[in-house]
């Protein structure tokens, strides 16, 4: 994700969006008969008519922002703006004089007043309201590039903390490779320099899973140097699909809390297991690792796991959840978040 502009316009073709169009027309048609209401005339009938011609101008004014999306993003936020209540204004005008035309010019035909009051009535108030959602847009834009970037700056912060005891356990495995084996002291080497350098990229870009993947394998590569036999690792992926999308760094954090709370305690080790899995577009990852025979944990301050909540988080809001829970007598944290996603 580079820094390139972002447009304030959002993503019309977000079913949760036109929802939330298709509701506050409803809302503006209710308030727009309430005011008109006269004891004369049938309540539910106006509504019903207003709320045709307001629901299909919102709908329409939406699919065409929709369809116009990539070219009106290309534009600078003022053409933009401009160019998006135009649209809006004439997709009003069309569909009131189509009103006109298939509802009341039979019955009116030499109405030219209530013709006219129609069409400016329909286009004026589509205008006005238009501006106000427009406004609220660029505001909220603003808004949200403002916290994207103060979020951006947290997850550069929080992306970058690697524990330094690993570190000082991996520069001490190196130099002892180098003296019995000098092919794995220089694997050891590559596996720490990658995680280096995902741990100082520029945390505005993502990772993918397949990524991610590498990286934990060439972690575990290092901590089975330094711990030998007593970590034992199984692998479990399910088939899964290209460029899935998710922050950088995310399960080394994870992995070294289970070797850290799981496997360092107990002389004999244990196994880690690792599942992936695409399930109902959500990609699941579970992280399980043994708790100690004798029962015995060791403190923690949640740092770890607070920090991946907190760029899962800022990626995907909160459709994304992280949970720990004891299960089948050891410890497993579960990562679960969508794809495809579109933010």
């Amino acid at each position: 994700m580079s820094e390139e502009k972002k447009s304030f316009l959002p993503d019309f073709c977000s079913v949760r969006l036109l929802l939330g169009i298709v509701l506050s027309a409803e809302l503006l048609a209710v308030m727009l008969t309430l005011a008109a209401a006269s004891a004369s005339s049938g309540f539910l009938q106006a509504l019903a008519l207003r709320s045709m011609l307001v629901q299909w101008i919102a709908v329409s004014g939406a699919m065409l922002l929709c369809l116009l999306r990539k070219p009106l993003h290309k534009l600078p936020n003022a053409m933009a703006a401009m160019a998006a209540w135009l649209l809006l204004g004439g997709v009003a005008a069309l569909i009131a004089e189509g009103t006109w035309r298939l509802l009341w010019r039979d019955r009116r035909p030499h109405d030219l007043d209530a013709h006219w009051h129609l069409l400016s009535s329909t286009v004026g108030i589509a205008l006005i309201v238009s501006a106000l959602l427009l406004r609220y847009l660029y505001v909220q834009g603003q808004w949200r590039n403002q916290i994207q970037a103060e979020n951006r700056a947290r997850m550069q912060a929080l992306q970058s903390r690697i524990r330094p005891h690993f570190l000082f356990n991996s520069m001490n495995t190196i130099a002892a490779l180098t003296q019995t084996d000098a092919d794995r002291a220089e694997q050891t080497v590559l596996d720490l320099a990658d995680l280096f350098r995902a741990s100082l990229a520029d945390s505005a870009t993502v990772s993918t899973l397949h990524r991610e993947l590498d990286l934990a394998r060439g972690y575990l590569r290092i901590e089975q140097q330094r711990l030998g036999k007593r970590l034992r690792v199984e692998w479990d992926i399910d088939h899964l699909p290209n460029n899935v999308q998710m922050p950088k760094l995310l399960l080394q954090p994870l992995l070294e809390n289970a070797i850290y709370h799981g496997i360092e305690p107990a002389p004999e080790g244990g196994t880690v297991r690792i599942v992936v899995r695409y399930r109902r577009r959500r990609i699941n990852i579970a992280i399980h690792n043994p708790l100690p025979a004798d029962g015995s944990t060791r403190e923690g301050n949640q740092v770890a796991l607070d920090n991946v909540r907190q760029r899962l988080a800022g990626l995907f809001g909160d459709e994304a959840v992280l949970r720990a829970t004891e299960v089948d007598g050891g410890y497993q944290l579960r990562v679960v978040f969508p794809h495809p996603w579109r933010s």
